[in-house]
């Protein structure tokens, strides 16, 4: 076959016939470099493995493995699975290598052959660590290469049950178009990998960086040619990290881990529901619970809101935790449906521990809270608000009724506020339906004649 001179971009993979100095798909400039396109047919040849019924393939080569890390395998599904990818991306200082560490040292410590190739440290570095976090096991073979093709004469050397890679975008291919970490390059690395995974019925583990806006960098082919995709996200002031799967052959795509990051490694947070909520000797002016939906796990959290005289024509409206854009919106129909006045008072919400939320169903609770510290009442009993807020006032359902009251009434909530039709009831927690915020208002005291009983802080 032939051979034709081509133009790349190395952000993105778009070709060009020339040279342009900026990039027609990803508008990134000086990306465009020179390289090599094949044309041509190709050719038929016959299969190196006959097709099969499918109700004879046997199955059991699939199943999944436990990590040994209850929060990671629930994300994953039960598991990993013998010849699945899985690239785990995050911000640096996350925690990534630290957790892939424990899992490859708890997989050694199972009687499992563990290969961890390190691109970016050197060995001295990783085994210091695993001495920290715990994860010294014979089992564990560790290596520090940067080229794939050493990295695969390990493999084939050690026939390892588990790779780890960190990270992905640092080893580089001989004679590949493009730097380590570019578009050509991971390409090559990831189909490479996943090949021998599939041969083998090797897992692999891989360490991916994220851009600056919290993107999987590197080709957005990349996502697609690994199996499982999970983000480790976490703030920097916080010890609070989760894992998300945004995508999952063997499992949901919608769970969420917990983690705490601490000194001697990453630990499990089985109920992290205790983290976002403060406790208070006395009821709290501003404050309003709700149960918030991180993928499938619901999650309590705590909401405070403090309102002030502001002497300035353009009061502060500060959220922290929360969309700005969100709190916004609802300060607009609190003035507009429900007659609270803020238009010359400054607005400070927060959530408590740490949280980012941006479950829809956390306006009513934000909106509670808001009117409470306007109106500065507290109520007397742990109340338990979520639903959507719309722009006329009403209040929309939520999905997981039952999982968010569930949660609540195990964590001794009384009294639950929930969007009209939700019919659910939970032994133990009463449950009152509102349809619109301003009747959720009055039915707590924030416009009128209370019908439960508030205290006054004033």
């Amino acid at each position: 076959m032939g051979k034709t001179m081509a133009y790349r971009c190395v952000e993105c993979g778009w070709d060009s016939p020339r040279w342009v100095g900026r990039c027609g798909r990803c508008q990134a400039w000086g990306s465009v470099n020179e390289g090599q396109r094949q044309s041509g047919g190709i050719a038929s040849q016959a299969p190196v493995r006959r097709a099969e019924p499918i109700t004879e393939v046997d199955a059991a080569s699939a199943r999944s493995i436990p990590t040994g890390i209850g929060e990671l395998d629930r994300v994953l599904g039960s598991g990993l699975t013998p010849g699945g990818v899985v690239l785990l991306a995050g911000e640096p200082g996350v925690g990534k290598s630290t957790l892939l560490l424990e899992v490859a040292g708890k997989w050694a410590a199972a009687g499992q052959k563990t290969l961890y190739i390190s691109a970016e440290e050197s060995a001295a570095q990783v085994r210091r660590r695993a001495q920290r976090v715990q994860a010294l096991d014979e089992g564990l073979y560790l290596a520090a290469e940067t080229d794939l093709g050493a990295v695969l004469g390990h493999i084939e050397e050690q026939s390892p049950s588990l790779l780890v890679l960190d990270s992905v975008q640092t080893v580089s291919v001989p004679g590949a178009d493009g730097v380590p970490g570019g578009v050509s390059q991971v390409k090559e690395v990831t189909l490479a990998l996943a090949r021998v995974a599939k041969q083998r019925d090797l897992a692999v583990l891989l360490v991916g960086h994220v851009t600056k806006d919290g993107a999987v960098a590197g080709p957005r082919t990349l996502e697609h040619l690994v199996d499982v995709v999970l983000t480790f996200e976490g703030d920097k002031n916080s010890e609070l990290r989760m894992v998300r799967a945004t995508k999952n052959r063997f499992g949901p795509a919608d769970e969420v881990g917990c983690f705490e990051l601490t000194e001697t490694g990453i630990a499990e947070v089985r109920d992290p529901s205790g983290l976002f909520v403060a406790h208070h000797e006395e009821p709290a002016c501003g404050s309003c619970l709700t149960v918030c939906l991180e993928g499938r796990r619901p999650l309590l959290t705590e909401i405070q809101a403090l309102v002030a005289p502001s002497p300035a024509n353009n009061p502060k409206r500060v959220a922290n935790g929360i969309d700005s854009g969100r709190l916004a919106m609802l300060l607009a129909v609190l003035s507009r449906r429900a007659k609270v006045k803020l238009g010359n008072k400054e607005v400070y919400v927060s959530t408590i521990g740490g949280a980012r939320t941006c479950d829809p169903a956390v306006d009513l609770a934000l909106a509670l809270a808001v009117a409470a510290a306007a109106a500065d009442k507290s109520f007397p009993r742990p109340i338990i608000a979520f639903g959507e807020v719309g722009l006329s006032g009403e209040i929309r359902r939520a999905p997981g009724v039952e999982r968010r009251l569930g949660e609540a009434a195990r964590l001794g909530a009384s009294l639950a506020l929930v969007p009209l039709g939700s019919r659910t009831k939970i032994p133990g927690l009463e449950v009152i339906e509102v349809g619109t915020l301003t009747q959720a208002l009055a039915l707590l005291g924030l416009r009128g004649k209370p019908k439960l009983e508030l205290l006054d802080t004033a």
